[in-house]
């Protein structure tokens, strides 16, 4: 058989990769070169491969490709794929296929019509990696799939970006080109996690989150996240920088509820952790114009046909009709090297993404000082000065047991002294109720400590805490929430009333809470310390605190972690060195027979909270209900234990108990 004719349109740039690859197509036997198109002549002697101003020149010379490799810019792949389609040649079209979703859906229409066949140069998706994955997934070596994310950071300067009249730009003389980071740099990262998540067409993904920014002065985002949640239920987070201090090999993690799998995809290496042990290994990967040539000759089925670029379309029509890209300020970038050899860096831009992807949310969502701001739910305030904001939690992840927080809250100086979505818990949100073990549902986060395993598992057991009313008269804000199971069944409802209000040298915070069954029998309340795990008694209130340095913990009787940990006290203070000054938080809790232990961290992570099961399971009554009443002290700079000591009588003189809350106290 006479080998398939093949032109290349682009002859430039990355289609000199094409050409060098044709070339040897064609000593091979494999292919023969008909010729280049391309308005910029060779770069030296053409190898008597004869060189056309453009495709139609090329096809109106009677040169007839039976393929037609498209390797020019963005915008200009659908207009020349569908002219070669009419041809009667087959496509071969690099990466990004579209610059809209309607292109793509023109595309699918001319295969059909045609009978041509579409390869989307996504060189990642001929990875044998790819076949081990699905195999680990299919055999259960990492468990059931509970998430996938890809970390990209790489580098780029401003001669990058400075290249061409559509590099990093968003529509080019009304025609769309969207050189964004996810849509072409690191675009191999986007399909290849969609891949992953069993997302391949576009009926795979159901809804797409676009968070986009840039450091360059491009039109287009160079720093961004993107979530997309598939209709398998599996959520695939894109984080991706072109502003790294360093660039590094782009990964995608598999988290499964039994292990994780980690693939890079510009080296083929995997390393895979899951039941059968840990083991690292690096596999080939097809040619994907190789891949066209042989199915044309055999018939087998494409690595990366048209329609599997569906679910990569709709991430990138969705960054196309995103709100245009945040400038990320001055004051987050620094800017290294001179000349065209210029780049920013963001500040800390790795751990953002990385947080990112372990929390599954957006950069709003995270809060990161320079995105987007989204708006809470409510602020309270101290004296006109907001101190606390309060959100419903609904953007949460579902494995990191939805509900509403606090976050951030700050002193009055300014100096934030609560975190969330932190990469070491991301369950942990800020000041709230969390709950392990509501009648089997999980209302904490993360994996579940059970009595039968003895051990954390992932369970597909999180629930949802719902917020049915809120309402807010001066420093008080009443709320009314349902506690759900998985399935959004009731389990608790509950009445919460935060209430800011000022004080020596800070301001309290008040939380009451009261928690009665909506099952019609008592509810039981416990945790990793009811069932069985020694020292692990969390559940209740918590307060996840901010990052700091220099923790001085204490309570009345007790100085340190290891000693307050677990023991009961009216008191606890907590004084350290946050990013913006010195805080002392003090959480005071009426100190009666039954009072909750405290649970504290402070070398793992920093987090104080009040032990509802610290040992034995709690039980939420169908009548009467169970009642809670903590007070917080948010003062700048240091406290010493004889101040601390006045406050705290001074509060425990008021109303502590745990009194009704029907109505407010006056």
């Amino acid at each position: 058989m006479t080998a398939p004719g093949v032109a290349l349109v682009g002859g430039h740039g990355f289609a000199s990769r094409h050409l060098e690859h044709l070339r040897s197509a064609e000593r091979s036997g494999r292919a023969r070169l008909l010729g280049v198109a391309d308005p910029r002549p060779p770069e030296g002697d053409a190898g008597g491969v004869p060189w056309f101003d453009s495709l139609d020149e090329l096809l109106d010379a009677g040169v007839g490709p039976d393929v037609v490799v498209v390797s020019t810019p963005p915008h200009t792949h659908a207009p020349l794929a569908l002219r070669a389609m009419a041809a009667g040649a087959d496509v071969y079209l690099e990466k990004p296929p579209v610059t809209s979703w309607a292109q793509f859906a023109e595309l699918e229409h001319a295969t059909r019509d045609t009978g041509r066949v579409v390869q989307v140069g996504f060189q990642s998706l001929g990875s044998d990696a790819l076949a081990v994955v699905d195999r680990c997934i299919r055999s259960g070596e990492i468990g059931e799939v509970l998430a996938v994310g890809a970390v990209g950071a790489w580098s780029r300067t401003v001669r990058y970006f400075g290249r061409s009249a559509w590099a990093g730009r968003r529509v080019l003389d009304g025609v769309d080109v969207v050189d964004g980071v996810a849509t072409n740099p690191l675009a191999h990262a986007v399909v290849t996690a969609l891949r992953l998540a069993g997302a391949r067409r576009a009926e795979d993904v159901l809804h797409v989150d676009a968070d986009l920014y840039h450091a360059h002065a491009i039109d287009s985002d160079d720093t961004s996240v993107v979530r997309a949640r598939t209709t398998s239920g599996v959520a695939v987070t894109l984080a991706l920088t072109l502003c790294a201090p360093e660039q590094s090999a782009p990964t995608i993690r598999v988290r499964g509820t039994r292990g994780t799998i980690e693939l890079s995809y510009t080296t083929d290496e995997l390393t895979i952790d899951g039941v059968e042990g840990r083991r690292t290994l690096t596999t080939g990967r097809a040619h994907l114009l190789d891949d066209l040539l042989a199915h044309r000759r055999t018939g087998a089925a494409l690595l990366s046909p048209l329609a599997d670029s569906g679910a990569f379309v709709r991430v990138l029509e969705a960054v196309r009709v995103a709100d245009a890209p945040r400038q990320i300020p001055p004051e987050a970038v620094t800017w290294t090297g001179t000349g065209d050899d210029r780049r920013p860096v963001v500040h800390d831009v790795e751990a953002i993404l990385e947080r990112a992807v372990t929390a599954q949310a957006t950069l709003a969502e995270l809060g990161v000082p320079w995105a987007r701001t989204r708006p809470p739910l409510d602020v309270l305030d101290v004296d006109g000065v907001p101190v606390a904001e309060l959100r419903d939690g609904s953007d949460v992840a579902t494995r990191l047991s939805p509900r509403p927080y606090l976050h951030p809250v700050s002193t009055l100086g300014g100096v934030i002294v609560t975190d969330h979505l932190a990469t070491d818990h991301a369950w942990h949100l800020g000041v709230g109720l969390a709950i392990q073990d509501v009648e089997g549902t999980n209302h904490w986060g993360g994996r579940t400590f059970t009595a039968e395993d003895r051990a954390y598992v992932w369970r597909d057991d999180h629930g949802r805490v719902r917020l049915d009313d809120h309402a807010r008269e001066g420093g008080v804000a009443d709320e009314v929430l349902t506690w759900c199971d998985p399935s959004g069944g009731p389990l608790l409802t509950e009445r919460r009333r935060w209430e800011a209000s000022s004080a020596p040298h800070g301001w309290w915070l008040d939380l009451r809470t009261e928690l009665r069954s909506a099952t019609g029998s008592p509810v039981s309340l416990g945790g990793p310390g009811s069932n069985g795990r020694s020292g692990g008694g969390y559940g209740g209130f918590f307060w996840r605190v901010a990052p700091c340095t220099g923790v001085h913990v204490r309570t009345a009787h007790d100085v340190g972690e290891q000693a307050v940990h677990g023991t009961t006290s009216s008191w606890l203070a907590w004084t350290a060195e946050f990013g913006a000054g010195t805080a002392t938080l003090v959480f005071v809790a009426p100190h009666h027979d039954d009072t909750d232990p405290w649970f504290v961290r402070s070398a793992g992570y920093p987090g104080v909270g009040l032990a509802l099961a610290w040992d034995r399971h709690a039980v939420a009554p169908v009548d009467e209900p169970l009642r809670r009443h903590v007070r917080v002290l948010v003062a700048d700079g240091v406290l010493d234990d004889d101040r601390v000591g006045r406050l705290v009588a001074d509060a425990l003189a008021g109303d502590l108990a745990p009194a009704p809350l029907a109505a407010r106290p006056a």
